[in-house]
This record gives C-alpha cells, structure tokens and sequence, in this order.
C-alpha cells in the first residue's frame, strides 16, 4: 500500500515580506512513495539527471523524519518523484520537496502530526517556514516566530489574481543568495519595508491590484541580490511594459514574478497567458531567461491523491 502527493510552488518574499510571506502557485510536484526495505528515489522532468536517488535525497530525508516523529525511525521507502516546478529558481522547489517528504511519511506510517506541529518540522528542516507554510496550506500565507517555533496565518486571495513567473536559465542557490546579505540595514530601510509589507498583505487580501506596483518594493534583500541577478531590472522592466502590475523576485531569485489582476481568477489567468506572450521574445533575447510562464494562484496548498 502506498501514498501519493500534490504539493505546489511557492514564491517567497514577494518584495518586502522577507522570510514572512509566501503565495502558493498552480505548478505542482507529485510525489508517490511505499514501504520498502531499503531506501529508493526516482526522480523525473525537473532535477532529473542532478538530484539524489539515495537516501540523502530531500524527499527520502523529510520522510524519515516523519517516520522518526511518528515513532517509526526504522521504516524505510521507495519513493517517485515528478517535478514540475524548476530546481534552484526561487520557486520553492526544496519546499515542495520537504512538504511531499513529510506527508508521504505521515500516511505510511498512520500517523496525524497535525497543521502546527507539520509547519514546525517543515520550518525545521528548510531553515525557513515562508516557502514550506504556503505549500502547505495554499492561498497566501504570513509567518513568524514565537520561542523559535514557526507559526503562520493563512490567509485568501482575493479573486482575480494570476502570476506571469521568468525562471532562468541558471539555477542560483539559496545560501549563496543568502550570503549576499548585510547583517544589518538602515533603520529608515527597515521602516519602508514595514509599510510596504504592511501594504501588500492588505492588498492581496482586499483585491487592490492598483497598489501592488507600489506594495512590492523592498529595501531588505532585492538591492543585495542584484548582483546575482543581474538581469532583474531588465525583466522588471519588460513585465511592466507588458502589463504586470507589480514585480518582485521570487524568494531568493533568479526567477521574477510579476502580479496580475483580472475579474476573475479565470480572467487574470487570461491576462497573465497575454502578457506572457507579449514578453516572451524580448525576455529570451536576454539569453539569461527561459520562456516566461503565466501561472493561477493555488488555494488549497498541499494534498494527499
């Protein structure tokens, strides 16, 4: 008897929500596992080729540390990846993975950690809980801490919300994009972020796209990371002259997101698809970029098949 799961990308930050918001895309990775004797990964479409098939995989180790909280350290499994959403590209690809990991281990072993505890050892193991509490739970999502235990509040996008994603063509690692941060900033840098921030989860929530270009600027850790992200400017630039209403990187980058309103889920959906199609050519002249990528918003997080 085995288990399978959907759990969706995220993008983390989204300008000035640092390490706090997150927002779960319609692009999914399907994780199905079963009990075996020894440890077994097979991954296919994204990461194929360049992710681990042993037991150091991050699928197989987020398992066994639900076999281990469920009282089951010595349960092993053979576990089947197929990944959609791009490795190393900001889009919460090692989340989805921790998240699948998790649940996949929790069924085998019939256990029920629960919503908090699952967001706790989620946050555990990425480091972070931004990117693991938006796959988990879908929709928008803000975190933070209390005693060093993570904790989140999710909340519903307002309808008639799509992403256009640009992943590109290089992968960039989350700790080298975290290196390249100060350890401290300007407290004038900080105050803008806390009215940005404050700004943007109210327009998500209330469906007030007008203010999206201004709500997604950040001071925190877009300024730091455009040196790796050299191109980023460039893309924001081409998102908004297509019609995106506002830019942002995606966690850590390199991909860049933009926000689009419409009517409908179904119509932003159709609006993001135009301005996608508008951007394509200049964005792959840029040679740095893959084809950009209108993406819906997915509202129900992470979910047993």
């Amino acid at each position: 008897m085995g288990a399978a799961v959907l759990v969706p990308a995220t993008s983390a930050n989204l300008g000035p929500g640092f390490d706090s918001f997150g927002l779960a895309l319609d692009l999914h990775n399907r994780f199905e596992a079963e009990l075996a004797s020894e440890w077994r990964v097979e991954v296919s479409g994204e990461g194929a080729g360049t992710l681990s098939t042993g037991e150091d995989n991050v699928v197989a180790r987020s398992m066994a540390r639900a076999f281990a909280e469920a009282g089951r350290p010595e349960l092993k499994a053979r576990i089947s990846c197929l990944n959609t959403i791009p490795t190393g590209s900001g889009l919460g690809s090692s989340s989805a993975a921790i998240v699948g990991g998790l649940l996949l281990g929790e069924a085998l072993a019939d256990a029920d950690f629960g919503d908090e505890r699952r967001l706790e050892l989620a946050a555990e193991l990425e480091g972070h809980p931004d990117n693991v509490a938006a796959a988990l739970f879908g929709g928008f999502t803000v975190c933070w801490s209390v005693e060093g235990r993570a904790r989140c509040a999710r909340f519903e996008p307002a309808r008639g919300l799509a992403v256009v994603a640009v992943p590109a063509t290089k992968e960039l690692a989350t700790s080298v994009a975290r290196a390249m941060l100060p350890e401290a900033v300007p407290h004038r840098d900080a105050a803008f972020n806390v009215a940005h921030a404050g700004l943007l989860a109210a327009s998500i929530a209330a469906g007030r796209p007008e203010l999206f270009g201004d709500a997604l600027a950040d001071r925190l850790h877009e300024p730091y990371r455009e040196a790796a992200v050299g191109d980023l400017r460039e893309v924001a630039d081409i998102l908004r002259a297509s019609g995106a209403s506002g830019v942002a990187l995606s966690g850590a980058g390199p991909t860049v997101i933009g926000l689009v309103a419409g009517d409908t889920d179904r119509a932003a959906h159709e609006l993001a698809r135009g301005i996608a199609e508008r951007a394509a050519s200049r964005i792959l002249a840029l040679g740095t970029r893959r084809l950009p990528q209108a993406v819906a918003i997915d509202r129900w997080g992470a979910r047993l098949l």
